[in-house]
C-alpha cells in the first residue's frame, strides 16, 4: 500500500477540521478547481499545487472552514426569505450576512481571525473597490462588507482598499452607521440581524420603500431563528476545537460578486519597487477573478492595441527544455489514471459513430482492384474470367479539421486545466484514427501586470485609452499537420507551473479562426474551452471595465454569421452561452471530456 501524499494529507486534516466545526462525521472536503461550492455535506475547496504553497493553503483552509461555518450558523430557508429583490442590495445583503459568519467563527479562533484576514487581503486585491478613483467604482456590497467587519471584529480593511472605502465610508456611515452599530449587537440572530441589515440597505435607498420588511418572518422564519441561536450554543462549546482553521466564506456568494472581479495593476504597479517580479512558481497564486458581468454599452466601439512587439506564437516545445517536458507529460499521464477510463469510453463512441458515417461503398465486377471474396469460386472455375474484382468507392464524409482553443489563464490553474489536457489528448487521438485532423492551441499572457506592454505605456507618458495592454502568449500544442504521437509531449506543459496568468479571449479566438480558415479542409470546426469573460487586469484598469468582453462578442459575431468555420464552445463552471450562440455549461470539470464528445457529435450530425 502506498504512501499518502502530502496534497492527500491535506485534505484529510481538512475534512477533520470541517467534522469538528459542524459536529458531523458526514462532511468531507475535497479539492476542485472550479468555482468552491457546497452541495449537502461536500465541500468543494480550491486545490493547491503540489507543492502546498502557504497562500494557496491558507484559500484552501479559508473555503473550508467558511462553509463548515455556514453550515452551522446560517439558515438558507431564512435568508433567502429575507433576501431582497432588487440585485445590488441582494449583493450587499449577501456580502453582509458573509461578515456575520466570518465574525461567528473569528471571535473566539485567533489562528482563524489571523487566516481569515489573510484570505480577506487575497480576495481584495481582485475585487474593483481596490482600483476605484471616485464613488461609482466603488461596490457597495464590498464596502459594506468591509465596514461591517471592521464593526463586528475590530479588525481594518486589508492594505489597498483604503482609498476605494474612503470614497463611500462618510456616506454609509451618515446614513447606516446607527444600524452597523446595531448589526453588531446581532451576531448570534441571524434572523434579527438580517432584518436591521435590510433597514440598513433602505437607509442607503438601494431597497425601494414599498418593498416589504417583514419577509424574513415568513415561511418558518422563527424555527429557522431558533436553529440559529441553538447552533450557536453548541458553536460557544466547541470554538476552541478548530484554532488552527480559517474561514473565507468568499465563494459563498460568487455568483452575485461576479461583477466584482478584476485585481488592480495601477495599485500594485505604485510599489512595484518593493514587490518581487511575478513570475515562476509565485505565478500561481495570482488568479484573475471572473467577472462575467453584461458589458456597458459604448458607442463607437474600437478595439486597440497599445502594442503587438512583445506578443508571441511559440511552439509548446519551446517553452521549457526537453527534460522538463518529460516530466510534466509523465504528471499528466498519473492525472489522466483516474479519468482516462471513463472519457477513453465517450471517445470510443464518437469513434463508431463517426466510422458508421464513413461505412464503404463498393463497386463491383471490376476488371481490376482488390480480389471480390464472393467471385472466388468463378474464379477457380473459369481462372480466365474477368470481372471478379470490386473497388471502394469515395464517401461523401466531408474533410474535417477540428481546432480546440484552451483557456490557458490562472483560473484555469487545478483540476480544470487537467481535464482540458487530458480531454485534448484523448480526442486528438480518437480523431485521427477517424481520419480527421485536429489542432491544440492554448492562450494566455506572457506576464502578470501587463509586463514589456505596459512599461512602454508608461514611458510613453499613460497615454489615454491605449487599448489592450499586456503581452499575448499563444501557445501551439499540436499543429493540425502534426500526428499524435510527435504532439503527445507538448501537452504536458499545461501542467506546468506559473505558465497559467490572464486571459484575452477576442484576439486569441480571432489568431485561432486565422489559422483554421487557412485550411485546406472542407469542413473547418473550432471549439473554445473557458471558464468565463475575458480578464486582463492591465487592459482594464485603463479602459472601460468591458473594453475586452465587447471585443470577444464582437470577434464572435463575425465568426458566427460571415465565416464558413463552425464556432461552439464549453464554460467550465460559467455561463458562455452569453457570448457564443452554440454553447454549452458544465459546473464539473470532470464533465468537460463527455462534453466535448457530445458537442463533435452534434457538430459532426451524428443521431
Amino acid at each position: 500500500m502506498s504512501a499518502s501524499s502530502p496534497l492527500d494529507d491535506f485534505k484529510a486534516a481538512l475534512s477533520s477540521v470541517a467534522r469538528a466545526v459542524t459536529r458531523d462525521a458526514e462532511v468531507e472536503v475535497g479539492f476542485t478547481a472550479d468555482a468552491p461550492a457546497q452541495i449537502g455535506k461536500a465541500i468543494k475547496v480550491p486545490t493547491p499545487s503540489r507543492t502546498l504553497p502557504a497562500d494557496q493553503v491558507a484559500e484552501a483552509r479559508g473555503f473550508a472552514d467558511g462553509y463548515a461555518l455556514r453550515m452551522k450558523h446560517h439558515s438558507e430557508k431564512l435568508h433567502a426569505a429575507a433576501r431582497p429583490s432588487e440585485p445590488l442590495a441582494a449583493a450587499a445583503f449577501d456580502a453582509m450576512e458573509r461578515a456575520r459568519i466570518e465574525a461567528l467563527g473569528a471571535r473566539h479562533m485567533d489562528g482563524m481571525r489571523s487566516n481569515l484576514s489573510a484570505s480577506l487581503t487575497m480576495r481584495m486585491r481582485s475585487d474593483p473597490i481596490s482600483r476605484a478613483q471616485n464613488r461609482d467604482d466603488v461596490p457597495i456590497s464590498s464596502a459594506l462588507e468591509l465596514m461591517l467587519r471592521e464593526a463586528l471584529t475590530g479588525d481594518t480593511p486589508p492594505q489597498g482598499t483604503e482609498t476605494g472605502l474612503s470614497l463611500v465610508r462618510e456616506w454609509i456611515a451618515k446614513d447606516a452607521g446607527g444600524d452597523i452599530t446595531a448589526l453588531s449587537m446581532l451576531l448570534d440572530d441571524q434572523a434579527a440581524f438580517a432584518e436591521t441589515a435590510k433597514l440598513a440597505l433602505r437607509h442607503l435607498d438601494l431597497i425601494q420603500s414599498d418593498e416589504p420588511m417583514e419577509q424574513g418572518s415568513e415561511d418558518g422564519g422563527d424555527e429557522d431563528e431558533s436553529e440559529a441561536e441553538e447552533s450557536q450554543e453548541e458553536q460557544d462549546s466547541e470554538d476552541g476545537g478548530a484554532g488552527e482553521s480559517q474561514v473565507d466564506a468568499r465563494a459563498e456568494m460568487a455568483g452575485d460578486q461576479a461583477d466584482d472581479g478584476d485585481s488592480d495593476p495601477d495599485a500594485q504597479e505604485m510599489d512595484a519597487d518593493g514587490e518581487p517580479e511575478m513570475g515562476g512558481e509565485g505565478d500561481e497564486g495570482m488568479l484573475p477573478v471572473r467577472p462575467n458581468r453584461l458589458p456597458t454599452d459604448v458607442p463607437d466601439f474600437n478595439y486597440l492595441r497599445f502594442t503587438e512587439k512583445h506578443d508571441e506564437i511559440i511552439l509548446a516545445t519551446e517553452l521549457c527544455d526537453a527534460d522538463e517536458l518529460t516530466r510534466l507529460r509523465a504528471y499528466l499521464d498519473q492525472q489522466m489514471a483516474h479519468l482516462q477510463g471513463a472519457v477513453t469510453k465517450l471517445a470510443n463512441r464518437l469513434q463508431r459513430r463517426l466510422m458508421a458515417q464513413q461505412n464503404r461503398a463498393w463497386d463491383f465486377d471490376q476488371e481490376e482492384g482488390q480480389l471480390d471474396a464472393a467471385r472466388l469460386a468463378r474464379v477457380i472455375v473459369s481462372p480466365g474470367q474477368s470481372l471478379s474484382y470490386k473497388v471502394e468507392r469515395d464517401t461523401d464524409f466531408r474533410d474535417t479539421v477540428v481546432t480546440l482553443l484552451i483557456d490557458n489563464s490562472g483560473s484555469m490553474r487545478g483540476r480544470p486545466i487537467s481535464i482540458a489536457a487530458i480531454s485534448a489528448d484523448i480526442l486528438a487521438r480518437t480523431l485521427e484514427r477517424c481520419g480527421v485532423k485536429t489542432e491544440i492551441l492554448g492562450f494566455t499572457t506572457r506576464t502578470w501586470k501587463g509586463g514589456q506592454s505596459r512599461e512602454d505605456w508608461l514611458a510613453a507618458g499613460r497615454p489615454a485609452h491605449p487599448g489592450r495592454l499586456n503581452d499575448l502568449r499563444h501557445i501551439i500544442y499540436k499543429p493540425a499537420d502534426e500526428p499524435y504521437r510527435r504532439a503527445r509531449k507538448s501537452l504536458g506543459l499545461m501542467m506546468r507551473e506559473g505558465l497559467l496568468k490572464e486571459n484575452i479571449d477576442g484576439e486569441a479566438l480571432t489568431w485561432a479562426h486565422s489559422r483554421i480558415i487557412g485550411r485546406p479542409e472542407e469542413r473547418r470546426i473550432l471549439m473554445v474551452i473557458s471558464d468565463g469573460a475575458p480578464v486582463d487586469d492591465s487592459t482594464l484598469s485603463v479602459n472601460h471595465g468591458a473594453y475586452l468582453d465587447q471585443h470577444l462578442r464582437q470577434v464572435i459575431e463575425w465568426i458566427e454569421n460571415r465565416s464558413p468555420v463552425e464556432l461552439c464552445a464549453i464554460g467550465i463552471g460559467h455561463d458562455v452561452t452569453r457570448y457564443y450562440s452554440r454553447a454549452v455549461t458544465i459546473m464539473d470539470a470532470e464533465q468537460l471530456g463527455g462534453t466535448m464528445v457530445e458537442q463533435l457529435a452534434s457538430l459532426f450530425d451524428i443521431d
